[in-house]
């Protein structure tokens, strides 16, 4: 046991936005229950973050990374406000609320209310230029199929090719889905990532029927978005690195600490129950840990630990990605863009798998007479176009967007960010999985895991993971959350 006047020592491991929210809700409560705690993130590369990297340029503002999140799920905009950074957040565009699919090399609307995998209107969808007659009267047999197995978790491929028929899997809901997963939907489990949409099965048989009571309800209340429903997404003013540094702000820059390589975890039998092992640094010691670096990284770090639980997070498959930046003058793009973007089906056989008119989409991102677009690479899907090297891509990509959108001439700069091993794969039965893990860290000294290939991929769900990942540790360490 420590003695009273030694502080707790909490080691988050991971400086991407899990392990900073979960070292800000530290924080937060030792000043709130005025515990002696001590708070240590250590990140493995230059920067805390993790994939949210902005940067400026020409007086364009470029993301690498996400940028936006939902404000559907409460967890990042209630963080946001802790921070003081509610003057901050942006709305999208409201004028521009059209996403684009690709079909044989054209671009053509998503139907209004079009939700991700089926219609709310039926006119829009019955004289769209999308889906042809076969595949718009199989999707409608959704409204006549009775409700299937709904105890057993289910790929999205299947989900949708049972409802709504190949056509909408492989129109619709595969390239929508990538631009959130970038993910296989023949492998992704439809429990871990929609769940909503087995619960409108269940509720109301048809998804059609249970789509349009959803889109009734949304028109009282104002909102009448279609495909990805821009209008919940917001951003920060001035990049999304905002958030990071008003994280690292309020927990004190001392506390964050770049350049440190876990190697390892270990147990110790006196003093601290843990050792964390740093590349060329003497080991850590700490009263509870919080593991928020990715899956194949906790692998390693846990292998001497525990090797059935090195095993569980060495299943979770990842998938590489890119994303291009591209800035030009607005005069040499030929396409109105009048929309927030495009996807591209996987059965284009395209380099890219969506674009974002990231000047439409928010304010503030290119200068007047210019625009900004943002093209995303890789994925499950196109594991082989990735390996291409750095020009390769570039070329690639920009001659595939100045195809589909009539584009004249080069752009003014590019910028690529790869991001390797970056998105986790929820494959079927994934929740499942991830309840083995939770429980096998259970039986160990204060621990808790946090990050994006554990309970969603999406900035607010981390922003929940790395919160809830903290209070388990302080849990285990005898200081339960407070109820009110």
């Amino acid at each position: 046991m420590n003695r009273p006047a030694d502080p707790i020592r909490i080691v988050v491991i991971g400086g991407g936005v899990s392990g900073l929210a979960a070292a800000h809700r530290l924080i937060e409560r030792r000043g709130e229950e005025n515990l002696p705690l001590e708070v240590v993130v250590l990140e493995a590369g230059d920067t805390p973050g993790g994939s949210i990297r902005t940067t400026r340029r020409d007086g364009f503002l470029l993301e690498a990374g996400p940028d936006s999140f939902i404000t559907e799920k409460p967890w990042g905009l209630a963080l946001c406000r802790r921070l003081g950074l509610s003057d901050s957040i942006i709305r999208t565009n409201d004028q521009h609320r059209l996403t684009f699919i690709i079909r044989r090399g054209r671009m053509y609307a998503l139907p209004d209310g079009f939700l991700m995998l089926a219609p709310t209107k039926m006119w829009p969808f019955v004289f769209s230029g999308l889906f042809s007659l076969r595949g718009k009267m199989r999707m409608a047999l959704d409204l006549l199929l009775p409700r299937g197995n709904l105890d057993d978790d289910e790929s999205l491929a299947s989900f949708v090719t049972r409802r709504l028929g190949r056509e909408a899997l492989e129109r619709a809901a595969q390239p929508l889905v990538s631009g959130i997963y970038t993910a296989d939907p023949v492998n992704l489990s439809l429990q871990a990532t929609m769940p909503r949409f087995l619960e409108m099965e269940r509720k109301y048989r048809s998804l059609i029927r249970a789509m349009r009571v959803a889109g009734k309800m949304r028109a009282k209340a104002g909102r009448t978005e279609a495909g990805a429903r821009y209008s919940m997404f917001v951003t920060l003013a001035d990049g999304m690195d905002t958030l990071v540094n008003a994280i690292v702000a309020r927990i004190g820059a001392d506390a964050v600490r770049t350049g440190h390589q876990v190697t390892r975890l270990s147990r110790n039998d006196h003093g601290r129950p843990w050792s964390v092992h740093v590349a060329d640094r003497e080991p850590i010691s700490a009263d509870g840990v919080i593991l928020a670096a990715p899956a194949y990284s906790l692998a390693q770090m846990t292998a001497d630990l525990a090797a059935d639980l090195s095993a569980m997070f060495g299943c979770i498959r990842y998938a590489s990605s890119a994303t291009l930046n591209l800035a030009y003058r607005r005069e040499q793009i030929g396409h109105p863009l009048n929309g927030f973007g495009f996807v591209v089906p996987h059965i284009e056989r395209r380099t890219i798998i969506a674009s974002t008119f990231s000047h439409v989409k928010f304010a503030g991102r290119a200068p007047e007479g210019m625009a900004l677009l943002r093209a995303f690479i890789g994925g499950a899907l196109n594991e082989d176009i990735y390996a291409l090297d750095d020009d390769e891509l570039r070329r690639t990509a920009t001659a595939e967007l100045t195809d589909l959108l009539s584009i004249r001439g080069e752009p003014a700069f590019t910028v690529l960010n790869r991001w390797p091993q970056s998105m986790p794969q929820y494959a079927v039965g994934h929740l499942d999985h991830v309840a083995r893990i939770t429980d096998r860290l259970s039986r160990l000294p204060p621990v808790g895991v946090a990050g994006n290939a554990f309970g969603g991929v999406g900035i607010p769900d981390c922003v929940r993971s790395g919160e809830g990942a903290a209070d388990t540790v302080l849990n285990a360490l005898g200081h339960s959350v407070p109820t009110t």
